[in-house]
């Protein structure tokens, strides 16, 4: 779904479609993985919610920041990779999009969970 959004708002030449679109994979499988232990601790937050303890919400959240770390990590080393297969502005406008949609996704995910109250 990114890539059809990204494709629909970006025009690349043919050179420019099969290079990126190659470096798009390595960054998606990257990303991927993230993103798996992201869910991992999402489950484990709807799972343990209602029993949850200080420590746990402590854990859960750091391994959620820890994610959020390893996400601009990636991002920024993908950057100027991106950057050597696109002129300047379509790598930014590329980077842009791909951010803006990944924050709308994380957005639509987050949203429903509830927030971490306490239990008193």
């Amino acid at each position: 779904m990114k890539k059809e959004l990204i494709a629909a708002n970006l025009t690349f030449t043919d050179g420019e479609s099969s290079r990126v679109w190659q470096v798009y994979e390595q960054y998606s499988a990257e990303m991927s993985k993230i993103n798996d232990t992201r869910t991992t601790i999402l489950k484990e937050y709807s799972q343990e919610y209602d029993t949850l303890t200080d420590d746990q919400a402590e854990n859960l959240i750091r391994r959620w920041l820890e994610t959020d770390i390893e996400q601009a990590k990636l991002r920024q080393q993908f950057a100027g990779i991106f950057q050597k297969v696109l002129p300047g502005r379509k790598a930014a406008t590329f980077l842009q999009l791909e951010r803006r949609i990944s924050m709308m996704m994380d957005v639509q995910i987050t949203s429903g969970l509830p927030l971490a109250q306490g239990h008193e």
